[in-house]
């Protein structure tokens, strides 16, 4: 089989294996492919007219120089015969060898005309020689240089593969290829060719290793030389087949996390801001509160971290923002207490408290409705549920006469200080009940003390104690106005100090109408 019988079936085996589309012709790696070229000997004998089948069976290898020039390397074997002066046949076995400059003439991804030059070496061998004599001696084989020129037009045909076609001359500086020899012009051939090149690294191939194709990158406009053009921790490829984000925004759902980090650290959901659905975007749970992306209540008081931060204001990594004892849903859902306050009712009593212990009301601050709030009862050991024992089983009261003294027997403070005990109780009621039933009366509140100690901590200590009970009578309902009070300190004894007994009797509280 001839050889270029062999070159011509490689380029159809290539050419039946593709589908028909447009492809990448610029943008690529390398093209290769084989070439058929038809020739027309330009010798001495182009007056006989007499022309012979002559071809050249080329392979060639292309590669781009920047958008607008291509490299082209190729070699290849042919035949260069004819008819000389006298009609007989003759014929020339040539296996040229060149390097050429391609010059493209457009930038579609579709055709390229463009323009080429070259030099290379030529090496031929004379197998049947002419009849016709040559004037001058003559070379049958040799090593001689050759000067291609021409244009040609790039086709694509599908990804893959391109149709070659080009026109051309081609020059060389020995004129004994027609073994006949008469000087300047050197003999030359016409060429016009048909190749089928095989496109690797272009439109189909994937430069940046990235998973998708340059045309691919083109079309999308990514860059095709950088693996990840948005800098976003995830490959162009990934973007686009596996997690369809953007490739050209590194925060497609804008919640103030990178895809990359969506996907491989946080494993958040980069196409919704807020995956879990709590009100808060991804990025403000992780770089600002702290909270769980993927939970929507990340301490589990039964509240979403969203509406603990925008409706509630609680604390969305605290089940409990106040520390009352009940979690911040129960106070908001069940309860509606508030959750940033511990005591609701101001009764005295934390919200869990009254809820899981006493049993009472956290927004009422008189369960009982009795008159006496839920943390005095409890304080007073009554039933806050029970309201009959809100009223003081002691109905009486004092007979108080104007500047006539009455000593509250059975006030009794803690040693050293002025806070009134609970055995002090019933004492007191008798000066509230007489108050409370007698506005129009104003009294006197005296503190007296023994003589043991400093004189000047006891004056200040029988005024506290004086001014504790006014206190005590004041939050019962009494008008402060209609109190005074004054510590006489160990000033006004009414019986000796040199007995406990004497001492026990001069540390008193006297209750003394005034008006």
């Amino acid at each position: 089989m001839d050889k270029y019988k062999i070159f011509f079936l490689i380029g159809l085996f290539g050419f039946l294996q593709i589908n028909f589309s447009n492809a990448q012709i610029h943008d690529y790696s390398l093209k290769m492919g084989p070439q058929i070229n038809g020739l027309l000997t330009a010798t001495e004998f182009y007056e006989s007219k007499g022309y012979k089948g002559s071809y050249l069976a080329r392979w060639l290898f292309r590669f781009e120089l920047g958008k607008a020039f291509q490299l082209e390397l190729g070699a290849g074997y042919g035949s260069y015969a004819g008819l000389d002066f006298d009609r007989a046949y003759y014929r020339t076995e040539i296996i040229p060898a060149d390097l050429r400059l391609i010059l493209n003439l457009a930038q579609s991804d579709s055709w390229n005309p463009y323009l080429y030059a070259g030099a290379g070496v030529l090496n031929y061998k004379v197998t049947k020689m002419p009849v016709s004599i040559s004037p001058k001696e003559v070379k049958d084989k040799e090593l001689n240089y050759i000067f291609p020129g021409g244009l040609g037009f790039e086709i694509a045909l599908s990804d893959g593969f391109l149709l070659d076609i080009s026109g051309g001359v081609n020059y060389s500086l020995t004129d004994n290829l027609n073994y006949y020899k008469m000087g300047e012009p050197y003999d030359a051939y016409y060429s016009g060719a048909l190749g089928f090149l095989f496109v690797i690294g272009g439109g189909a191939g994937d430069k940046d290793y990235d998973g998708l194709t340059n045309r691919e990158e083109k079309e999308l406009g990514t860059d095709p030389n950088n693996p990840d053009t948005d800098g976003d921790g995830l490959s162009d490829g990934e973007e686009i087949q596996t997690f369809k984000t953007n490739p050209l925004n590194p925060d497609t759902d804008n919640d103030g996390l990178k895809d990359g980090e969506e996907v491989k650290k946080h494993k958040t959901n980069p196409l919704k801001a807020d995956t879990d659905g709590d009100g808060l975007r991804d990025g403000e749970e992780i770089n600002t509160y702290r909270t769980d992306p993927l939970k929507g209540d990340t301490d589990g008081d039964g509240l979403k971290d969203g509406e603990e931060l925008n409706n509630y204001k609680t604390d969305p990594l605290k089940v409990d923002t106040d520390g009352d004892g009940l979690k911040d849903g129960d106070e908001v859902n069940v309860y509606k207490t508030n959750p940033l306050q511990v005591d609701t009712d101001s009764d005295g009593l934390k919200d869990g408290e009254e809820v899981t212990q006493y049993r009472t009301d956290p927004l009422n601050s008189d369960t009982d409705g009795g008159t006496v709030n839920d943390g005095k009862e409890i304080a007073n050991k009554t039933n806050p549920l029970e309201p009959a024992d809100d009223v003081p089983k002691i109905e009486q009261e004092l007979k108080a006469e104007f500047n006539v003294p009455i000593i509250l027997e059975g006030i009794v403070f803690a040693t050293n200080s002025a806070e009134i005990t609970p055995a002090s109780e019933d004492i007191l009621m008798l000066a509230f009940n007489t108050l409370d039933r007698h506005p129009e009366i104003e009294v006197s509140i005296q503190g007296h003390t023994d003589n043991v100690g400093k004189r000047d901590y006891n004056m200040k200590l029988s005024k506290r104690r004086a001014d504790a009970v006014k206190i005590w009578l004041v939050n019962k309902g009494i008008d402060p106005a209609r109190i005074s009070t004054i510590g006489y300190g160990p000033d006004k004894p009414i019986a000796s100090n040199d007995t406990p007994e004497g001492r026990q009797k001069n540390r008193r509280i006297e209750f003394m109408r005034i008006k």
